[in-house]
């Protein structure tokens, strides 16, 4: 009776709901940019106040050193798992502005969808396990299972805090498994669950040649060009199979079983999806392997980023001092972000040319991480996904990097059960970032489940109900 009047509950305030989506959103809250610290702190002070109205009482704004983090706890039920419920309300920055159809921070209504920047990511996806909370307190008094929130203001510049913070208070946020949306799924119809996101290792790489910048027409073919150096460095990274030129990179990347290629060939997005979705003339990669094995089962490198030389308009005849380069990897079990590191700058130094010095600063690191699909909660989260949307969930891996979920595994010892809400055209970083309502809805009601799903784990000897289809596909 309690979970359907919660479910019934979750109908009737859908408009109010939706509403306080758009107060969230309104909040500027770009964490890269120091202009919106004030609105950041608003923002956390409004959440907590949220959250207060909802039923959590104690819930607080807590500095961190960077941006604050918003906690709240729930623990009145003995003999019950923990949950903690992790998100966070910073957001990326909003340009080119010109790009957008509404501005970003005027949470604007276009047919099904909820336009504005943190629509998605991951304010949007973070409030449906709000409300869900607040559809369980505000009808019963209480919840099936014991929670924890965590909420931050600086998971897109990093969380560069956040483990201290988790160490330091590690009793506070005790717990038996975390759960995030921060997530995309295939289609409204098909709700996904991610088992493995891959780690990341961001670096950057600068070259420095002559003391000071130099006329290109007296010094030009004379002297190495850094940005020419710099040019020919990156070209050396990746082999012509696509493959990473750096000895001893592959020796630890865990070989992918036939039996989970099949199947993520069978529920994940074709070549020509991801070439629809991306707009790109043809896809590029690793040989052998589909592009969504490139992005998920595959390490990768990137370059995201190159600065050297004149930039404005007009020319300008220079030879720079100094061009450096922004790149970052993508890892997959079992590497090791430090491991990496130490070989890639070996590999720099064996290809920097001797008329230019190379500098290497390292600015973040995070480990892959993998959740067994036979773990209690992800089977409590297929029953809340089946239940939620109406239809069975899929299993992927995401090519993505969570940081906080290394954090969880390594400070707190506890997996992540990692549910999203997003679509493939949700536009996530990018303008006009949307939120499909339906999945926001769907969202409150999978929380929902998953509370009392996840109570059933500990209350009965027996597992919750999985379907056929879910044991049938589970991949080990």
């Amino acid at each position: 009776m309690s979970l359907s009047r919660a479910l019934r509950y979750s109908v009737i305030q859908r408009p109010r709901f939706l509403a306080e989506l758009k107060d969230f959103i309104r909040f500027p809250t770009v964490s890269a940019q120091p202009k919106f610290a004030v609105d950041m702190r608003r923002c956390a002070a409004w959440l907590a106040s949220d959250l207060r109205r909802s039923g959590l009482k104690g819930a607080r704004v807590i500095a961190n050193g960077e941006h604050p983090l918003v906690y709240a706890s729930w623990r009145h039920a003995p003999r019950r798992p923990t949950v903690l419920i992790y998100g966070h309300y910073d957001v990326q920055p909003p340009e080119p502005l010109h790009e957008w159809i509404t501005p970003p921070f005027e949470p604007t209504v276009r047919g099904r969808d909820l336009y504005g920047r943190g629509a998605c990511d991951d304010k949007g996806q973070m409030f449906a396990h709000v409300k869900a909370l607040e559809c369980y307190l505000r009808t019963r008094g209480r919840l099936p299972v014991n929670v924890v929130c965590l909420f931050e203001g600086a998971e897109e510049i990093g969380s560069k805090n956040l483990s201290s913070i988790l160490q330091k208070h590690r009793s506070s946020f005790a717990a038996d498994v975390a759960i995030l949306s921060d997530m995309r799924i295939p289609a409204p119809n098909r709700p996904a669950i991610d088992y493995a996101v891959r780690g990341s290792l961001a670096v950057e790489l600068e070259v420095r040649g002559p003391g000071h910048d130099l006329h290109s027409g007296e010094f030009g073919g004379a002297v190495h060009n850094p940005l020419q150096a710099l040019a020919e460095i990156l070209s050396k990274l990746h082999d012509e199979r696509g493959r990473i030129a750096i000895p001893g990179f592959y020796r630890r990347v865990r070989v992918a079983t036939t039996r989970e290629r099949d199947y993520l060939k069978r529920v994940g997005p074709t070549d020509k999806a991801i070439l629809e979705e991306t707009k790109a003339r043809g896809g590029w990669g690793e040989h052998g392997y589909t592009l969504f094995e490139r992005t998920t089962l595959r390490p990768a490198l990137t370059i995201n980023g190159l600065v050297g030389g004149y930039q404005g308009p007009g020319g300008k005849g220079v030879i720079p001092a100094a061009a450096s380069a922004k790149l970052s990897f993508r890892l997959v079990p079992d590497q090791d972000p430090h491991e990496v590191d130490r070989l890639f700058r070996a590999q720099i130094e064996r290809i920097t040319p001797p008329t230019v010095r190379s500098i290497v600063r390292s600015t973040a690191a995070a480990r892959p991480a993998v959740v067994s699909l036979k773990h209690p909660a992800i089977r409590a989260a297929a029953v809340a996904c089946r239940k939620g949307f109406g239809s069975e969930p899929v299993f992927l891996r995401s090519g993505g990097t969570i940081p906080v979920v290394d954090a969880f595994q390594k400070v707190l010892g506890i997996p992540t059960v990692i549910m999203g809400f997003a679509l493939p055209n949700s536009r996530i970083h990018a303008p006009n970032e949307r939120l499909h309502l339906p999945n926001f809805y769907n969202g409150i009601d999978t929380g929902i489940w998953f509370m009392t799903a996840l109570a059933a784990t500990q209350r009965h000897s027996r597992k919750p109900e999985i379907s056929r289809s879910f044991s049938r596909n589970v991949v080990p």
